[in-house]
């Protein structure tokens, strides 16, 4: 790092608080430690540098703590820009000396607001334009940095453009050819694989052994219906990513076709996007990106909601973080606001109030009505992408995608798609096929079609507002939407939930609302005290459950009618265009229809599912009631349907269209105390349901597990016992000395954990953090954790999958208990569809469980020079579950006693006395 000179401390009162103490800078400097009282005494008196407020004010249990908060400056100063949100991160991130203990990080503040308004007054500063203007409206919000950095950022000779005339415009192309037909041949895989892995990378047999039939993806299909379906088990390590985008790359160059690549977890997309320029390069000489992510609308920044947000839509904190955003959006590479380059900590620091309000999460989008049309963000994304080589985007969406047949802008069905994380398939299709009936996804419909009512505020973008121009010039098209408006009336409304509650349902959905909360807390068994939500077989439903499910599903047919004539009056209007309709006009029309198709297959559904209720039983879907509940709070009512085997419509919208589909994962089969059970993999890749026999491979990792790694069952840590399990995880952690991933199966005991051990962890030098606990999102803490090697994590289901943290920040992997799947009705009802005897339900659930801990024994072992333990806490850990591990890890039941023995430093993992077998 190139050495600078350090800056003068702005003369500004720091302070910074974590689990082990306090302490507090006055203006000259002076630190001194502090209780947790004086300190916030001292925050309340005047306004203090800090960093990241809301996990200051966690710290300090003052939820209304403010001040200076210098993630916030850095955002300003450096929108777009990543930094892990630590003292450690902003002294890296500003070329400033890494402070040795937490006494000096107030001193750290200091320099670091210095630091950033020496760069706010150099002459480089990259992200100058548009700060003046976007200072002065965050002025007017008397955010608390205006004044201070006023004199540091120059009012500019020239008028600064608006933000939304200095972002580019995109071009319509002409849709792409079809792609040729092409046959790689191994020996140019091979050599394609070599060049991407580098001339001095060592050669893996197995990663070419992969590359090769992965290309097998990518020829002709034999016939239409029989696309070319490869399943790949390829173990960590052994480089999968590159074993399929060798044959990718050599595919879209010579066939002139369009690949996409699935996951599931946006981790693997930030991965996937930086292994991709090996195979493309960069896109600087490239008029269309050769690599594109692809996400769902939801994820990226609407223009014309930020345009309303900073014309007075948004107020005081909520209009600092819009004004912030527009900074970020000057500098995007893609709009994305979800895992793309927003940081993730900037939403958490205004309690993400406003981040759904600035995306288009109720596809509410007017299309080419829109002032911004041609600078979307969403719209560029989607025709960079059907002129990209490689789209990468997650499993929902690849479905979403084929079952609409490449929505509204010309691209096509995914013709050549690999799944990567193909392990995680069926749940995602489980998720895509499903259909829900709640009173938040039926007040959302409302809404859709009625727009703002009563207090709402914002711009009005209901039907009728969307459609004004149908409605002016075309009498059947005005009625529709004046028929839609009045039948969504009878959809819930504001406050449902309390009417409800209160014995007082408005409408035939409140009704029926009712009826399923009524249903619902009379059959449960388990006691509502428990504080989970509720849910109930949706059989043997009393009359007068059924005839609030007939006067809703008559409602529901009541606003699908008009929506549908609708629809058709839409596709007259383009058929036999009147002369009102311009190229744009066009444009939204087509994009209203999509919207409205979407609608009315939502309220299809929705009939469908109440029209059978009451009657047989269908033997391929799983139909149930629900209350949903949080911490003993209802948050909302459904009722539920699920396919049986929701790989059958996978098969049907995404395998039968396609040519060539690859799944793929470490862990995509059951690994039986017998083998591995290729068969359960074939049944959860679709393939069965047309009649295919897929192309299997496999490459065994190469990693030396033995010598690396060490599985530790634990005999003497009580089940239910909150106070043994902190006292655990607390030695354990004190024993590795941080770098411990803990996985939890239940938020409850997460935070109870962390509750008892936090501070005295902090105080001997090792920080922890944890999901649903500190106020800063999944991706951010897994960054804070990975940058520190002391630091711990707590975490759920989302960090035992698709985190990547090699090297020596991850040492130990700890699972409170052996992660059994819940006992829902719909497992239940899959569990019983494996067979009728009971060795076939429990090795269908120990298939489920033996592919959780393989994901979760993934994260430990990331490299050849990576070592670690995996210890699980519970002493009824059946021998079955041991060949989710990899062959020849040692495998050790012990008391904790033992088991930090075995954890000291210099005690060789592998060789622990007390092995019980290698695997």
């Amino acid at each position: 790092m190139a050495t600078t000179p350090l800056p003068e401390p702005v003369p500004l009162p720091a302070l910074h608080a974590s689990h082990s103490g306090c302490w507090l800078s006055d203006a000259a400097g002076n630190v001194r430690g502090m209780s947790r009282g004086e300190a916030i005494m001292a925050a309340a008196e005047t306004p203090l540098l800090m960093l990241n407020a809301p996990l200051v004010a966690s710290r300090l249990g003052y939820p209304e703590l403010s001040g200076l908060d210098l993630l916030e400056l850095f955002a300003f100063v450096h929108p777009a820009r990543f930094m892990v949100p630590t003292p450690k991160g902003l002294a890296e991130a500003l070329n400033l000396p890494l402070p040795e203990h937490e006494g000096e990080v107030p001193g750290l503040l200091a320099r670091a607001a210095a630091r950033l308004f020496e760069h706010c007054e150099a002459a480089d500063w990259a992200e100058r334009e548009g700060a003046h203007g976007v200072l002065q409206a965050l002025a007017r919000l008397k955010w608390p940095w205006s004044g201070l950095l006023a004199p540091h950022v120059a009012r500019p000779e020239r008028a600064e453009r608006w933000l939304f005339a200095r972002l580019p415009e995109w071009e319509e192309k002409p849709p792409r050819p079809q792609p040729a037909h092409v046959v790689l041949e191994p020996d140019a895989v091979g050599t394609q694989l070599d060049a991407l892995t580098g001339a001095d990378a060592e050669r893996r047999e197995g990663q070419h052994a992969y590359a090769r039939d992965a290309a097998h993806v990518f020829a002709p299909r034999p016939e239409k219906g029989r696309p070319n379906v490869v399943l790949a088990e390829a173990g960590t390590g052994v480089g999968k990513t590159l074993g399929y985008l060798a044959p990718a790359s050599l595919w879209s160059r010579a066939a002139g076709g369009t690949v996409w690549v699935s996951t599931y977890t946006k981790a693997l997309q930030r991965q996937l996007r930086r292994e991709s320029r090996r195979a493309w390069g960069p896109d600087d000489d490239r008029e269309t990106p050769s690599v594109v992510v692809r996400k769902g609308r939801e994820n990226y920044l609407c223009l014309l909601n930020l345009e309303d947000a900073l014309q007075g839509g948004f107020q005081n904190r909520a209009g600092i973080f819009a004004q912030l955003v527009a900074r970020w959006a000057a500098y995007s590479e893609d709009g994305d606001m979800v895992g793309g380059d927003l940081p993730g900590w900037l939403p958490t620091l205004f309690r993400r109030r406003g981040l759904a309000a600035l995306t288009d999460r109720r596809g509410e989008c007017v299309y080419a009505a829109c002032p911004h049309y041609r600078k979307c963000f969403i719209e560029r994304a989607a025709r960079q992408s059907a002129h990209a080589d490689l789209v990468i985007a997650n499993h929902a969406l690849v479905m979403v995608h084929a079952a609409r047949g490449g929505e509204r802008e010309g691209q096509q069905r995914p013709s050549r798609v690999i799944f990567d994380e193909g392990h995680h398939l069926f749940d995602a299709a489980d998720s895509t096929f499903a259909v829900a009936l709640s009173g938040s996804e039926a007040i959302e419909m409302r809404r859709w079609v009625i727009g703002p009512e009563g207090k709402s505020k914002g711009r009005r973008r209901g039907l009728a507002a969307r459609l004004a121009d149908v409605a002016s010039y075309d009498e059947d098209g005005e009625r529709a939407i004046a028929a839609a408006r009045e039948a969504a009336s009878a959809l819930p409304s504001d406050g449902w939930l309390a009417r409800i509650a209160e014995s007082q349902p408005w409408g035939p959905f409140e009704s029926l609302f009712a009826a399923v909360r009524r249903l619902t807390h009379a059959r449960d068994e388990a006691g509502s005290e428990a504080g989970y939500g509720l849910e109930t077989e949706a059989v043997d439903l009393d009359g007068a459950f059924l005839d609030a499910a007939t006067q809703a599903r008559d409602a529901l047919a009541s606003l699908r009618q008009p929506l549908m004539k609708l629809a058709a009056r839409l596709e007259a209007i383009l058929t036999d265009p009147p002369d009102w309709l311009d190229p744009q006009g066009r444009q939204r029309i087509e994009g209203a229809r999509h919207s409205l198709s979407w609608r009315i297959d939502t309220l299809t559904a929705w009939e469908a599912l109440l029209a059978r209720l009451g009657g047989p039983a269908d033997p391929d879907f799983v139909d149930w009631l629900a209350v949903d509940r949080a911490e003993a709070r209802e948050f909302d009512i459904a009722i539920h349907r699920r396919w049986l085997d929701p790989m059958r419509p996978f098969a049907a919208t995404v395998l039968e269209p396609a040519h060539g589909v690859l799944q793929t994962s470490a862990t995509l089969c059951d690994r039986t105390p017998d083998g591995h059970d290729w068969d359960r993999a074939v049944r959860r890749s679709g393939a069965a349901a047309l009649g295919l026999n897929p192309r299997m491979t496999e490459a065994e990792s190469p990693f030396d597990y033995a010598r690396q790694a060490q599985v530790i069952i634990v005999t003497d840590v009580k089940k239910g016992d909150i106070a043994g399990l902190a006292a655990a995880y607390g030695r354990l952690i004190e024993a590795s000395k941080g770098g411990v991933l803990g996985l939890f199966t239940a938020i409850r005991r997460l935070r109870a954990v962390h509750a008892r051990i936090a501070d005295r962890l902090a105080r001997n030098g090792l920080p922890l953090f944890a999901q649903h606990v500190d106020p800063i999102d999944t991706g951010t803490l897994v960054d804070i954790f990975r940058d520190d090697p002391r630091a711990s994590l707590l975490g759920t289901d989302a960090l035992r999958d698709g985190v990547d943290v090699p090297g020596d920040s991850l040492r130990l992997v700890i699972m409170e208990q052996v992660p059994w799947p819940k006992p829902s009705i719909l497992h239940r009802a899959r569990r019983a569809a494996s067979g009728g005897g009971r060795e076939e339900r429990q090795a269908h659930d120990d298939a489920i469980v033996r592919a959780r801990l393989a994901q979760a024994f993934g994260r430990l072992i990331r490299s050849r020079d990576d070592t670690g333990a995996f210890v699980v806490l519970s002493a009824a850990f059946p021998s079955r579950l041991l060949s989710a591990f990899p062959p020849g890890t040692p495998v050790t039941r012990t008391t904790l006693d033992d088991a930090l023995q075995i954890l000291q430093p210099g005690v060789s993992l592998g060789k622990a006395a007390a092995t019980e077998q290698e695997i």
